[in-house]
């Protein structure tokens, strides 16, 4: 059985779209053991008292330095045996320490088709203004293990979606989640339950 720890600072809708896919027995053997939320205020939070998930808030503004911080997630993560840690909409910026103590072990669910619309600055809802301000016909969005440089880890698994001529940011990034985030994202904890992911220096290998 594979111990999930998740991360979120918000909704947490991702989130729940993996406690969806675990009742409905399409994402099996894994279990969520925790959720870790940056924001006392996450409605996430509710989402995980609902279906009696361990709950915990822990905010970087309580820890005087980075490190600290870190240590206090590792120590967290590793109190509930933790083997795959998932970031679900987590806006605080990982750092290395926790990286390396989980490495290979951290994916993240980003709203575009990585390598476009991604890294610095690119988050939430800024990422479908940018694509529609481009104007591209296709966006989507990328499972990717974490690592160091923002949004530059290893891919596994992507999944396109159809731009529409009349689409709003909100409605594409409804879209986006329904359409790609919310089935790639328990896909991808599928495999790694399974033992089917391998990584070969900066590519996924699905075994």
């Amino acid at each position: 059985m594979l111990k999930v720890g998740v991360l979120v600072s918000g909704g947490g809708t991702n989130f729940q779209a993996i406690i969806n896919a675990i009742e409905s027995e399409k994402l099996k053997d894994t279990k969520i053991v925790t959720l870790v939320s940056s924001n006392p205020n996450a409605y996430a939070l509710e989402r995980a008292k609902k279906h009696n998930i361990d709950a915990v808030c822990i905010r970087k503004k309580d820890y005087e330095t980075d490190i600290l911080y870190q240590k206090s997630l590792i120590e967290h993560m590793r109190s509930k045996q933790v083997e795959l840690v998932v970031m679900a909409g987590f806006m605080v910026v990982i750092g290395s320490l926790f990286i390396k103590e989980f490495e290979n072990k951290i994916i993240n669910i980003h709203p575009s088709l990585i390598p476009s619309f991604c890294g610095n600055g690119y988050y939430g809802l800024k990422v479908h203004e940018a694509v529609l301000e481009k104007g591209v016909k296709v966006t989507g969005a990328t499972v990717h293990f974490v690592t160091e440089e923002t949004d530059g880890g290893p891919i596994i698994m992507q999944k396109p979606v159809t731009v529409l001529e009349d689409d709003t940011p909100e409605q594409l990034q409804k879209r986006v989640m329904e359409e790609a985030e919310w089935e790639i994202l328990p896909n991808v904890i599928q495999l790694f339950a399974h033992n089917r992911l391998k990584v070969i220096g900066n590519h996924v290998k699905i075994l």
